[in-house]
């Protein structure tokens, strides 16, 4: 599946059993030449306190936390598997329980609070501090939606300026977990443009959760209302970031294909 070109391995872990090595079978699924080819694994589990749990695995194997695009594509799976009738879920992640809802053919995602002081980087509350990477200095703002990232506004979206910057940011000593990179090009007022480097995956076509986080970044530096769309180079997302704090993503999701895996 994939939403706005971020392309997922969906797995039902809840009808069978899957291997004891969920980084291993993760690396091999989403090896592009070797395997089916993804950004991230999602398996789909079985949860105590919510409809289902998502696990999400990197196409490095490694585990994290949640993943906008994904919990879409989660929620139109078990949808159209008729794993639940349900159209309001809940989902249980390590960001917390978040709450995707079908509507129509979107699927429009509580995706909670933003967090601003947490461990995975070396400040507290961060908007518009100077940062410098190697020779030159530029603004970052730093916004958790779960998983962490850096938010750098821009006047110009160049490959040069992702693919290198976006590495030695998201490998930073100052981000001792490592942290998703957003450059954000401000169009207008309730327009973005933005392009994105995932850890351990790299340049994405979209992320929901990156979305989301600059969505927060812009409002908190003046330079949009909360209601938006964010261009991004997969498609569109619609964001708002409400009065209540929570911020809502709304985008489509699609099905490639299905097959089994040996």
């Amino acid at each position: 599946m994939h939403g706005l070109g971020n392309d997922f391995v969906v797995i039902d872990a809840v009808n069978q059993t899957l291997p004891d090595d969920l980084e291993g079978m993760s690396r091999r699924l989403a090896d592009r030449h070797f395997g089916v080819g993804c950004d991230q694994v999602l398996l789909v589990c079985p949860s105590k306190i919510a409809d289902f749990k998502m696990l999400i695995f990197n196409n490095d194997g490694g585990e994290v936390e949640m993943c906008g695009n994904g919990i879409r594509c989660l929620a139109r799976f078990v949808y159209d598997h008729k794993m639940t009738l349900k159209t309001h879920l809940e989902v249980e992640t390590m960001a917390g329980i978040i709450k995707p809802e079908i509507v129509g053919n979107q699927v429009r995602v509580d995706m909670g609070k933003p967090h601003f002081d947490t461990d995975d980087w070396l400040w507290g509350k961060t908007v518009a501090r100077d940062f410098t990477l190697e020779d030159h200095t530029f603004p970052i703002t730093l916004v958790s939606m779960g998983n962490p990232h850096c938010i750098i506004f821009t006047k110009h979206l160049t490959d040069e300026l992702v693919q290198n910057d976006g590495p030695k940011m998201e490998s930073h000593p100052s981000f001792p977990h490592r942290i998703n990179v957003e450059f954000i090009q401000v169009l207008n007022r309730h327009e973005l443009k933005m392009r994105v480097w995932e850890r351990g995956t790299g340049e994405t076509l979209a992320c929901g959760t990156g979305a989301s986080a600059s969505s927060v970044a812009a409002v908190l530096n003046g330079l949009t209302d909360r209601k938006m769309t964010i261009h991004l180079t997969g498609g569109d997302l619609q964001l708002e970031w409400s009065e209540n704090e929570h911020v809502y993503m709304t985008g489509p999701t699609e099905t490639v294909f299905t097959g089994e895996f040996k």
